[in-house]
């Protein structure tokens, strides 16, 4: 009987062993098997991974381009703007120019209308006094029946004639003569020999009455219109000078450096690099 149980016990123990082994032999191939996916997975995460990276990195080159680009374009909207508001400002100040310039007018015909009438009035007082109307009134009578004095707009004189006498004019500080004389110049004989230099006086008229702004615009007409003329250089000095008076630096510099960079040796090129000395 003991026999039995102890065949039995020996029986049942071979069994287990031969169960155990079995058993670690699957986990040994599912271990494998696992090993295996998981080696399988890691090489396709790698290869993923590789993709990703090189998605990434031409997602940064293309972000880099972009963002190039998109600061240049930044630039250019910047200098636009820029240049939109110095138009802007160009056209305010031109308006205000006008204004200004009709202000003036009116306040110089209001001003010689006055000074007429208050000759008028001492002529008459004095004319009482001494008892001369008589001889006033003759001496109207003798100057309307006698020949009229030269008028630029009346007589139709030659571009000559017309420049000597606006510059005359301008010689005696009689800006209003002059400017019309050499206006008047300019509207009929375009092409005259002085033309550019009838031109150039009437920015000077300007320039010397203060209006720089006016200056400005006549003098850029000799420059433009008149490229070959003998009065370029110095439209060029004056013009800069006119900017640097109302206060625009940037506008001066560039057109005095402009006169000495066309015209290095003259006279006009040595005055303007001194006034660049002085614009701070």
């Amino acid at each position: 009987m003991k026999t039995s149980r102890l065949i039995l016990l020996v029986v049942v123990a071979m069994a287990a062993g031969c169960a155990a082994r079995s058993d670690i032999i699957i986990l040994d191939e599912r271990l494998a098997a696992l090993e295996g996916q998981i080696k399988k997975q890691n090489t396709q995460i790698r290869k993923y991974s590789q993709i990703i990276e090189t998605k990434e990195k031409k997602l940064r080159n293309q972000s880099a381009g972009l963002r190039i680009q998109l600061d240049a374009l930044r630039e250019e909207i910047q200098i636009i703007n820029g240049k939109l508001e110095e138009i802007e400002y160009l056209i305010s100040r031109e308006k205000k120019s006008g204004e200004d310039a009709d202000k003036m007018r009116k306040a110089q015909v209001d001003l010689l209308q006055e000074s007429t009438r208050a000759l008028d009035s001492r002529l008459a007082s004095i004319e009482q006094y001494l008892d001369l109307g008589t001889t006033a009134a003759i001496a109207t009578g003798t100057r309307a029946a006698g020949e009229k004095p030269k008028s630029i707009r009346d007589e139709k004189l030659s571009a000559s004639e017309l420049y000597q006498m606006a510059k005359q004019a301008f010689d005696k500080a009689e800006y209003d003569a002059a400017r019309d004389g050499f206006e008047e110049l300019i509207k009929r004989y375009p092409r005259a020999k002085n033309a550019d230099n009838a031109q150039f006086w009437i920015g000077e008229i300007y320039y010397r009455e203060k209006w720089y702004e006016k200056a400005i615009v006549e003098y850029d007409k000799v420059i433009k219109n008149y490229p070959k003329g003998n009065k370029i250089r110095s439209a060029l000095l004056k013009q800069g000078y006119a900017f640097s008076n109302i206060g625009d630096k940037t506008h001066a510099r560039h057109v005095l450096n402009d006169l000495i960079r066309k015209y290095p040796k003259s006279n006009e090129a040595a005055i303007a690099r001194q006034k660049l000395k002085q614009i701070k």
